[in-house]
């Protein structure tokens, strides 16, 4: 049996801003994705089976297209979602980087408030992967904490901009 990725981020901001910036594109396009990286949404539907389609372009260029399918959207506290690469029309595509890459990617991410600030706990796994997949995962575990620790970074800067008092 494999194991889990969980990541767990504090942030100063009540859980519900923090909420709103993981489901709100006026949010997301202002820090989601690789630092450096363009980032253009395609669709986004915040709602059980709604889509968030979007392209990230490298600096030098790169086109990388990502697709999330929402299981679960229970405001502020958690949001469940599969992510798969996909082409520009949103069908399911093997990742850019390697070829052994899970298609699927089931990800959980709940938000709890403490005195103002808010715990966001992250656990990702692989949807159904064959056994090549799953060890190319557990190859890449460090590759995906470092990938959302940066991300998470920028959060933490973008919510420092926002009023919210």
């Amino acid at each position: 049996m494999f194991q889990k990725t969980e990541i767990t981020r504090s942030f100063n901001a009540p859980r519900e801003l923090v909420f709103k910036a993981f489901t709100e594109s006026e949010h997301l396009q202002n820090w989601w994705g690789p630092k450096g990286w363009a980032f253009d949404i395609s669709k986004f539907e915040l709602r059980q089976e709604g889509v968030f389609h979007y392209s990230q372009t490298s600096p030098d260029g790169n086109v990388m297209w990502v697709k999330f399918v929402y299981h679960e959207v229970n405001a502020p506290d958690k949001l469940v979602y599969t992510s798969f690469f996909s082409d520009e029309m949103g069908n399911i595509v093997r990742a850019p980087f390697n070829d052994n890459w899970p298609l699927e990617t089931l990800n959980t991410f709940t938000f709890t408030e403490h005195e103002g600030k808010t715990t966001l706990t992250m656990i990702g796994a692989p949807v159904s992967p064959s056994e090549e997949e799953m060890k190319t995962y557990e190859e890449s575990r460090e590759m995906v904490q470092e990938g959302f620790s940066g991300t998470f970074v920028q959060l933490t800067d973008y919510l420092s901009t926002i009023s919210y008092n």
